[in-house]
């Protein structure tokens, strides 16, 4: 099923705006980097050609040994299944980190602006290097990531008006109309399970049934883990798999900050910086860092070798839980350890969003779930509550009572609708889909 995405809109402003510019479409694997380009492409051109770098050995070996833009495009045409027809044929490299040395003849060929050129990437944070100092000024790079919690709602049919209604609602403090409420809360617990990974997505759709769902999203992990073997560091591999083995059970844990004394033989963080931020850069983990305050700009504050690490789709968390532990997730009941769950969705809806995560945790105040800000420094704290007693936070409450306290917003995310107190406005969980500040 053609599932509807946001960054379909983003690759259509870059085909109706470009000037001289080649699509990067960035993200994890299994997000639906190639499907929505190859969308772009039957949609848009007359002409289409797609070369996939990591399974066609002889491309790559091809394009590696191209001495200049001209050799490279000679190449291209080579091993093409189509006509290229000039100003009628996009171009779409998949997996473009396997040959980071044609990025400089790409640069050419755009520029001479008779191909339209389409490039992708799963492990460009990984496997290439300075990926963030590509060529500039001849990208327009879209990140793509699993299906926000709005996207899981087109996709399972939800009207447009309803959630007009509940955006509405969020902008007025007001509370949702009920009907609309208990929808949303509704396809929030089902989103728990399934996630927003495209394939675990078509599954639910198809089948209505957990069963296939899991046995997609055991293939995206088997994916996540081969990836871990093929590409990883040989001397890190092992510490890698046992760090993405582990979020489930840390996330469970009391506090959810990743332990490292976890990791077997393992007692700093320094012996493991570097594969922690593997995982990160590979896009299949989040990390929300420690800041010591709550205070403009975070940044400053931060503390990176204390940390929260999250799944990068939440329904690939709940998976390794076994059926029955999920369970109360399908009726927002609290019978199961289920913060980490719904602190997972929380943290993944603001990463997609483009902001950056971080908590707080002092003796004089408690921990504060998550804290981030806004382009123009104001700085909001969100609380996250799976269980009926959403409104008893002492964190939250000693955080506020503190003067120059720094926080300028304060949320609840909760089982709950639309409730303001003070200065603390509660929300309902599926709530945090709207909150858009890095967009």
């Amino acid at each position: 099923m053609a599932l509807k995405r946001k960054a379909y809109e983003r690759f259509e402003f870059w085909k109706r705006n470009k000037s001289k510019q080649a699509l990067l479409v960035t993200g994890a694997r299994q997000v639906g980097k190639t499907y929505l380009v190859r969308e772009l492409m039957q949609s848009h051109y007359p002409n289409s050609v797609e070369i996939n770098l990591a399974d066609d050995a002889a491309a790559r070996r091809s394009f590696e040994a191209a001495t200049d833009a001209d050799d490279l495009m000679l190449r291209i045409s080579v091993a093409a299944d189509a006509h290229l027809v000039p100003h009628e044929t996009a171009i779409f490299l998949d997996e473009i980190q396997e040959c980071p040395n044609v990025m400089e003849h790409i640069k050419l060929l755009v520029d001479r602006g008779e191909y339209d050129f389409i490039l992708s990437g799963s492990l460009l944070g990984v496997k290439l290097e300075g990926a963030d100092s590509l060529p500039g000024g001849y990208l327009t790079q879209v990140e793509m990531f699993p299906l926000d919690f709005e996207e899981f709602c087109w996709a399972n049919g939800l009207p447009e008006a309803a959630w007009d209604e509940a955006c509405k609602a969020f902008a007025s403090r007001t509370p949702v109309p009920d009907f609309i409420h208990e929808k949303l809360l509704k396809l929030f617990h089902r989103y728990l399970l399934v996630g927003g990974m495209p394939d675990a997505v078509n599954a639910f759709l198809g089948s209505g049934v957990i069963d296939q769902v899991r046995v997609s999203q055991s293939e995206i992990i088997r994916v996540y883990k081969r990836d871990i073997a093929k590409y990883a560091p040989k001397e890190n591999r092992l510490v890698i798999q046992n760090i993405y083995d582990l979020i489930p059970s840390e996330l469970t844990g009391t506090s959810k900050r990743f332990k490292f004394s976890s990791i077997e033989n393992v007692k700093r963080f320094d012996q493991v910086t570097d594969e922690f931020l593997w995982l990160i850069n590979a896009g299949v983990a989040i990390a929300t860092y420690n800041a010591s305050e709550p205070r403009h700009p975070l940044l400053i504050a931060k503390n990176d070798s204390r940390f929260k690490l999250f799944y990068s789709d939440v329904g690939l968390l709940t998976s390794t839980f076994i059926k029955r532990a999920s369970i109360d997730l399908l009726d927002g009941g609290t019978n199961m350890n289920v913060g980490g769950v719904y602190e997972n969705a929380v943290a993944q809806e603001l990463n997609t969003h483009g902001l950056s995560t971080y908590y707080c945790a002092s003796k004089r105040m408690g921990e504060l779930d998550f804290v981030t800000e806004r382009a123009d420094g104001v700085v909001i704290v969100f609380e996250v509550k799976s269980g009926s007693s959403y409104r008893t936070h002492a964190s939250l409450t000693n955080a506020l009572n503190v003067a120059n306290n720094g926080i300028d917003e304060a949320y609840v995310l909760a089982e709950t609708n639309v409730e303001v107190s003070g200065p603390v406005v509660y929300l309902p969980i599926y709530m945090v889909s709207m909150f858009h500040f890095g967009d």
